[in-house]
């Protein structure tokens, strides 16, 4: 079977904007039972509401967060489009591990040169080593193909 043919993507788990939209209803709700008179209360648990709502929904609009062909891999661009990276303009991808400062586990590091993508677990729905070895082979494949 050709390489080309095959493609594949990674997405955020279904259950996350679920969380986040539900976590947005807990955080106005608190903020208007503890309001106790104060408007500031109410006000930031309605934006932080916002936010996460927000943020719920763009991973229901646009749920794919990383895909590969033949031809290159495409990343999220902005909340809601994509671009699109030629295999020539991947410089690396390896897999990252930090803790602390709120990035602990493994991140997917994808250079391309001008702009950096870093994707976690939860990004991808996946192991980000196991992804990153699936986009090294896609790359692998690809350049077999034009020798």
């Amino acid at each position: 079977m050709a390489y080309d043919t095959i493609a594949q993507q990674w997405r955020a788990p279904p259950a996350l904007p679920v969380l986040k939209l539900v976590a947005a209803a807990v955080v106005l709700a608190l903020g208007i039972l503890l309001a106790e008179g104060d408007p500031l209360r109410p006000a930031l648990g309605g934006l932080a509401a916002a936010v996460l709502t927000g943020w719920g929904l763009r991973d229901l609009v646009a749920p794919v967060r990383l895909a590969v062909d033949a031809t290159g891999i495409t990343v999220p661009a902005g909340l809601l489009s994509r671009r699109h990276l030629p295999w020539r303009a991947v410089e690396s991808i390896q897999v990252q591990r930090r803790s602390g400062r709120g990035l602990a586990g493994p991140t997917l590091e994808i250079d391309a040169g001008e702009s950096l993508h870093l994707f976690s677990r939860l990004d991808l729905g996946a192991d980000p080593a196991e992804v990153a070895d699936a986009l090294l082979t896609a790359r692998a494949g690809r350049f077999e193909d034009n020798r």
